[in-house]
């Protein structure tokens, strides 16, 4: 569930097909005439190849012999890779997948707030407070609370020192940061302060119970927003 750490030529390359592919000129099933592409991005058989098998790690294509490259079904994409979900955010609003991933982290971020109250230790409580503290004073920059509401939640999956959540905080915190990218600009961002606040407070004082139902308390303030 990493996200892509690929940069320069290669990394373009990626970006641009994959950004094809969740615009939809490139729909299920469709082959790619992996020649035409080569020309039209204007890159090497090699960047293109090694791009298409980053795209193909994540489930979005298949090269076949005799058939072929061809974007593979909807049903076989890695929907919980990180940049499936930046990608997915980049190609504009969906409502239902926006619904997803909020029933994702309804069901996920309780639990591993709870799990931070009881598990945190001293250095890991100064850095949810200088999130939360960077997240107050970005009020009215979309992009900076955006950034800061990413770094507090994933100081809590850190927290909880369980290494299965930890991975998965690539996945959630790219849910985050795209519902964040579509409604920090309106809504403002300074309104979820509070709500972060309530979690840190339950999480330092090592109150799991209180932690899980300030954490609901705050997700669900966010689906309304």
């Amino acid at each position: 569930m990493a996200f892509y750490g690929g940069r320069g030529l290669h990394g373009q390359t990626v970006e641009a097909v994959a950004d094809m592919i969740f615009a939809g000129e490139f729909r299920e099933g469709d082959g790619i005439d992996v020649a035409a592409l080569q020309e039209r991005l204007g890159v090497s058989s090699t960047a293109l190849r090694e791009a298409l098998k980053v795209l193909t790690a994540k489930g979005l294509i298949l090269a076949r012999p005799k058939r072929g490259t061809f974007v593979r079904p909807r049903s076989d994409w890695n929907l919980l890779d990180g940049d499936v979900i930046r990608w997915k955010f980049a190609a504009g609003p969906d409502d239902a997948f926006l619904r997803d991933l909020h029933e994702i982290r309804s069901i996920i971020e309780p639990s591993v707030a709870g799990l931070a109250a009881s598990r945190r230790d001293a250095v890991q409580l100064i850095t949810l407070e200088r999130a939360l503290q960077r997240m107050e004073r970005a009020r009215g920059d979309a992009t900076e609370v955006t950034a800061a509401d990413v770094e507090f939640h994933r100081a809590l999956h850190l927290a909880t020192g369980n290494e299965m959540l930890i991975r998965m905080d690539v996945m959630m915190n790219a849910g985050l940061a795209g519902r964040d990218a579509l409604t920090h600009g309106a809504a403002g961002g300074a309104d979820t302060v509070p709500g972060h606040r309530a979690v840190l407070e339950a999480v330092r004082a090592g109150d799991g119970d209180a932690a899980e139902e300030a954490m609901r308390a705050l997700l669900l303030r966010r689906v309304r927003t």
